[in-house]
């Protein structure tokens, strides 16, 4: 009888807490969409993106040019000279491959880039976020754009609007 006592009392105790704690909701795509800085930003990293991309196809495609005419004068060729042009369509196709990986690797220039131009904006928001938590006594502040678990939330815990005016936005 003890032990049962004992787990409601806990249970309860857990209830109350959990209940006591505020909590709320931010749209971070919405924030960021009405921030015109991010919007820049991405806009620069597309032609940034684009420039780069175009640089590696040229590249590619330099290499596929390379490899249909020595396919069409491999005939012609000896033995030396089909060896030099394989290597050089090799050295090519590494380029191109080089290139990409440059641009577009791990730790490559659009990461880079990216970092760059979004880390200010985004330690902008977060900062404005956990203003707007200090301010509110939240607990806790969720993202409901990137919470597929989150079925319905009620508009009134929705605190993006008060985050882009800590930003200086005001909300359109």
């Amino acid at each position: 009888m003890k032990k049962f006592i004992l787990a409601i009392s806990l249970a309860l105790i857990g209830v109350f807490a959990a209940s006591a704690q505020k909590f709320a909701l931010v749209d971070m795509e919405y924030i960021l969409k009405n921030v015109p800085a991010y919007e820049m930003a991405n806009e620069q990293l597309n032609q940034v993106s684009q420039r780069w991309e175009k640089e590696v196809n040229e590249l590619s495609k330099e290499a596929e040019t390379m490899y249909k005419n020595y396919q069409s004068e491999m005939v012609f060729l000896t033995d030396d000279q089909k060896k030099k042009r394989e290597e050089e369509i090799t050295a090519k196709e590494k380029e191109a491959a080089e290139a990409r990986y440059k641009y577009f690797g791990p730790e490559g220039e659009l990461y880079k880039k990216r970092q760059s131009l979004m880390k200010p904006i985004q330690e902008d928001v977060y900062n404005a976020v956990k203003s707007v938590a200090e301010e509110k006594g939240y607990q806790a502040i969720f993202d409901r754009a990137s919470s597929q678990s989150i079925v319905f939330a009620s508009p009134r815990i929705d605190v993006s609007n008060e985050v882009l005016s800590k930003l200086g936005y005001s909300n359109k």
